[in-house]
Order: C-alpha cells, then sequence, then structure tokens
C-alpha cells in the first residue's frame, strides 16, 4: 500500500451523522481516504434514548415487587438503585473505551480470552445456583463476559493470522475458538450458548471468503442443538408447552400465557407508564427478561414499535460502522458485536410473543442485570470508537 490517508477534516450533515477535523491527506492505491472524526452520534443518541427507557420500565416493571418482598426491605427503588450504579459503571466504561484506540486492545485478548475460559470452569464448579441452574460467580456472569471477548480475540487472531480462512485447517482452528466457550456455556445455559455460537459463526461468514467451508457443520450444529435439548428433559417441557402454552397455562406455560394477557391488554397506546395489571404478582421478575411484555401493556404497540425501530437504527449504524472499519479487525469486531446485539433483540422478543420457547435471553440495555447492561456498553464504546476511524 502506497501512504494511508489521515485526514482530519470538520462536516455538516453528512450520511454518518459524525464531524471530523480537518488535517493533511494522501491516496493510497485503491483511492481510499481514512477518516479520523468523532464518534457516530446517532450509535450514541440511540444508546442512550434505549437506556433511559430501560431504566423507566425496570422501575415501573420491579417497584410492585420489591415493595412487597421483604428480601428488599420492602424498598420500591431497591432494582432502580442497583440498575442506576451498574449503568453509571457502564457508561464510565463506555466513555473511556470510546477514546482509546481499539486497536490498542489486541495485546490484551489472548488474556481476556483466556480468563473468560477460566471463569466459565470455575462458574461450573463454585457458581451460586439461581432456579436449578450455575450462572453466576461471585457478583457477576461469566457467560456474558465470554461473548464479547470471544468476539474481541476472534476477530483479533484473524486480522492478525492474515488468510487464515483460506484454508480449511485455518477455519477449523477459528471453529475451535468458537466451540470451547459455546461448550461450557452449554453444559448450564443453552440458550446463550446458541448466541455465543452464533456470534462466532457470525464473525466468521464475514471474513470467510469460501463459503463451502460451512457445510460440514451446518448438519453438526443441528445435532449438538437436538442433543442439549434431549439431554434436559425440562427442554422438552418448554417445547410442549411452546406449542400449547394454554394446555401448560400453570406450569412450563404460565409466563407465555402472561405475556400474551400483558400484550393483549396494552392495545395500541397501553395502559399509561405504570398501569401494568400483570406485574402486580402475575408475572414473576417481571424486570428481567420478560420486561418487553409489560412495555407492550403499559405504551402499547406505539411503544414497542418505537423501541423495536430504535433497535433497527442501532444495527443499521453498526453494520455501516462495520463495512467502513479501517481493519479488518475493526471489520469483524463491529460486526460480531451487531450480531450478538441483534440476535438477543430477536430471540428475547420471540420468548415474549411465544415465537419460538421460552428462554433467558436479557433484553439489551431493558432488562434488568448488572453485567449484561455494562458488557453491552463497554461493547458500545468500542463500536463509537470504531465509528471514528473509517474509510472513504
Amino acid at each position: 500500500m502506497a501512504d494511508t490517508t489521515l485526514t482530519r477534516r470538520r462536516t455538516a450533515g453528512t450520511a454518518s451523522g459524525t464531524s471530523s477535523r480537518a488535517s493533511k491527506s494522501n491516496n493510497d492505491q485503491k483511492g481510499e481516504r481514512l477518516i479520523i472524526g468523532s464518534v457516530d452520534f446517532i450509535i450514541l443518541f440511540v444508546v442512550l434514548l434505549l437506556v433511559i427507557i430501560g431504566t423507566i420500565m425496570i422501575f415501573s416493571a420491579s417497584y410492585y415487587s420489591a415493595g412487597n418482598n421483604e428480601a428488599f426491605n420492602y424498598d420500591i427503588y431497591y432494582f432502580l438503585k442497583k440498575h442506576l450504579t451498574y449503568l453509571a459503571v457502564g457508561m464510565i466504561a463506555m466513555i473511556i473505551l470510546a477514546n482509546y484506540n481499539y486497536k490498542g486492545l489486541k495485546p490484551f485478548l489472548p488474556i481476556a480470552y483466556g480468563a473468560s475460559l477460566v471463569f466459565l470452569v470455575l462458574v461450573l464448579i463454585f457458581g451460586t445456583e439461581i432456579n436449578g441452574a450455575k450462572r453466576w460467580l461471585w457478583f457477576f456472569q461469566p457467560s456474558e463476559v465470554a461473548k464479547l471477548a470471544l468476539i474481541l480475540f476472534l476477530s483479533s487472531y484473524i486480522d492478525e493470522n492474515k488468510n487464515i480462512l483460506t484454508t480449511p485447517k485455518g477455519f477449523v482452528r477459528c471453529i475451535a475458538i468458537v466451540c470451547v466457550p459455546t461448550g461450557l456455556i452449554a453444559i448450564e445455559n443453552l440458550s446463550t450458548a446458541i448466541v455465543t455460537f452464533a456470534i462466532g459463526m457470525g464473525i466468521l461468514f464475514i471474513g470467510t471468503p469460501n463459503k463451502r467451508f460451512f457445510l460440514p457443520f451446518i448438519p453438526l450444529g443441528g445435532l449438538g442443538l437436538l442433543a442439549g435439548i434431549a439431554l434436559a428433559s425440562f427442554r422438552l417441557e418448554r417445547i410442549k408447552a411452546w406449542l400449547n402454552p394454554f394446555d401448560y397455562a400453570q406450569d412450563t406455560g404460565y409466563q407465555a400465557v402472561q405475556s400474551f394477557y400483558a400484550i393483549a391488554s396494552g392495545g395500541f397506546l397501553g395502559l399509561g407508564l405504570g398501569h401494568s395489571r400483570q406485574k402486580l404478582g402475575y408475572i414473576p421478575e417481571a424486570h428481567n427478561d420478560i420486561i418487553f411484555s409489560i412495555l407492550c401493556e403499559e405504551l402499547g404497540f406505539f411503544g414497542a414499535a418505537i423501541v423495536i425501530i430504535l433497535f433497527m437504527i442501532l444495527i443499521w449504524r453498526v453494520i455501516r460502522v462495520s463495512m467502513l472499519a479501517d481493519t479488518e479487525f475493526g471489520v469483524l469486531t463491529a460486526g460480531g458485536i451487531i450480531i450478538m446485539i441483534g440476535i438477543q433483540v430477536i430471540m428475547n422478543i420471540a420468548v415474549v410473543t411465544n415465537t419460538m420457547p421460552n428462554t433467558g435471553i436479557p433484553l439489551p440495555f431493558i432488562s434488568y442485570g448488572g453485567t449484561s447492561l455494562i458488557i453491552m456498553l463497554i461493547s458500545m464504546g468500542i463500536v463509537l470508537n470504531i465509528s471514528k476511524f473509517q474509510k472513504v
């Protein structure tokens, strides 16, 4: 490559919605220029809107159960205060990473990936069991950390080992990087393992020139999913409840039926913020993964559509950042992050509407959950930094 252009310029009303400061410029062999400017403010604005909506909905969905539970000291602000603490940590991390050159993360990524695997093993041994599954280690969920560690390490590994995805041997090595954390997560959490595997395969799909390499792994992935379902009887029960929720309305289909009631009650404009009936003891832990049903009940189809549109805008802008990133590391990292967010949004809304069997996948930026929120905001900080370096 000839001299790479490093241009700092200020523009207004550009398609990227960002401004950049003018400096010297040259052209490379492909006629591309590297624009070093400010962050994508559309992404930042959408994330802030989603976080605000999430904070409001978490308080609305949780104040009744918290205020009527001795375990929470009858404090209606219990979950809101904890959420605001997680939010503060996540926002600080996002701001720092938005201003830290993402390429500087590379030396730390093998350690981060290795540490995430250690945490996934430790949670199986020493993890806190909640609802029959060990997913918490001390104060965090290792599976959430592992997803981001996989995105960053796999993207960096492909970038550092040029042409590794052009040979079957290299492709299998990358598949192994994906399968190790996926397998460890699947022992206790099949739904998160599916998300993790989809993230890894999505990154490989973006980076692999020969898509035929994927053909042998499609049936293997299907067999792995079937094995994961067959080895746990409760997953078969969930599938039965998914197909006929009202036949299981008192047990495995209870949450789906109550979610139906919430969505149906909301209508077009909703019952009004704070006026949900289903959160009054009918939907357990309404502030967690099922929070979208409370949003539909209180804000109606109109409010739900706004949230979905915001996610669509976010997905579009991050895809754009990925396409314009100045390095393959940036392309794959931004691509992996938006795959993670997109899959979780689709799966969460699909569960709430009973389009797929019940799983424990949080709605990004909206559901209550400290580890998930912090990891999502860290991811957005990295994306915002990548958006500063764009090829034109």
